[in-house]
């Protein structure tokens, strides 16, 4: 079966892989969509540090059921439309037994650390299984990078009425603004691009800046001079790293998604002054149900989030074109059928 395989640096092509068999607590999947994100492309250009090639895209992803397990329980029927959460959990490791399978000290996310879906068929453990009878398969595969940037939010603690600085405008930065809205708070949308900030204010951001030289003074101006109570830097650069710390609120909390791409130097002490919570946000946790609750609720087109929808054998080109161009696109969607 065909398969999105990248096999180094920058180079990308659709290969025949062998097809997957059900095991018993398993689902068949016959994959319609899958969505690529900027860790995917992060991927592709060989700056993903917990890759190791040759690596099979695809984390975001919606298909149908086309074949059951014979331990599946009984409320999965194949022709049911599906997503499924792309991580494992050991069960047995410090975060597991905390509760927190989300950190799971040896988690292998499809993509990543292991072969991912952007293929013609995977097999999915049962439990990992989510399904809505409002949300069509586009708006199913971006399920996924919404609850990361879901889960980001509930890390930071976000309550009605607190001011929430997203730095970054890609899908999981979409899914934080999403996500502390959700929760009763103003927010301010970040980007070098301001191509991004029309949906970041379609998903309710009430202010954006752009990430220039005076974008510290626009967000302390916009901030009474405090900062923000919460920053939640959805990047991964050294500069925003830095930042997050320098602009948050005395007593503010700062969460990390952005995986950096090099050792950050900190002026640590205003980690003791401002007396900051510094939280990380890996993955998520009972986001996807939170997720699909807020897009069935309409109050905005997930699909107006896709910058071009193509089939499989485009996406190595649209990786290049992405790579020369990453203003231009936030989420590129391929379909497989």
């Amino acid at each position: 079966m065909k398969a999105l395989t990248i096999t180094g640096p920058s180079v990308a092509q659709v290969s025949q892989i062998r097809e997957p068999k059900p095991a018993h607590d398993e689902v068949l999947i016959r994959v319609q969509r899958v969505g690529l994100c900027g860790s995917d492309l992060n991927t592709f250009l060989g700056k993903n540090p917990m890759v190791t090639y040759p690596r099979v895209l695809g984390h975001e992803v919606a298909g149908t059921i086309v074949e059951l397990g014979s331990g599946v329980e009984a409320d999965w029927r194949v022709g049911t439309d599906v997503t499924f959460t792309p991580y494992t959990a050991c069960g047995g490791c410090p975060s597991c037994r905390a509760g927190r399978r989300n950190a799971c000290r040896d988690n292998k996310t499809m993509g990543v650390q292991r072969d991912g879906a952007l293929t013609e068929l995977v097999a999915v453990p049962y439990q990992k299984l989510f399904t809505s009878r409002k949300l069509n398969l586009t708006e199913l595969a971006l399920v996924e990078p919404f609850s990361v940037g879901f889960h980001a939010a509930a890390r930071g603690r976000v309550e009605a009425g607190e001011t929430v600085l997203v730095m970054g405008c890609g899908g999981v930065g979409l899914g934080a603004i999403a996500g502390a809205v959700s929760r009763g708070a103003r927010v301010i949308a970040l980007d070098t691009q301001d191509e991004k900030f029309a949906l970041a204010r379609a998903l309710g951001a009430r202010e954006a800046v752009l990430g220039d030289a005076d974008a510290r003074q626009r967000v302390m101006d916009l901030t009474n001079g405090d900062g923000p109570d919460v920053v939640i830097e959805a990047v991964g650069a050294t500069a925003t790293y830095r930042n997050a710390v320098d602009w948050v609120k005395f007593c503010g909390r700062v969460v990390y998604i952005g995986y950096g791409k090099e050792p950050v130097s900190y002026e640590t002490r205003l980690f003791v002054m401002k007396e900051l919570d510094i939280l990380g946000s890996r993955n998520c946790l009972n986001e996807f149900s939170d997720v699909i609750a807020f897009f069935e609720r309409r109050t905005f087109d997930p699909n107006i989030l896709i910058s071009r929808s193509i089939p499989i054998e485009g996406a190595p080109e649209a990786l290049a074109d992405w790579a020369a161009h990453p203003g231009r696109t936030s989420k590129i969607m391929v379909s497989m059928s």
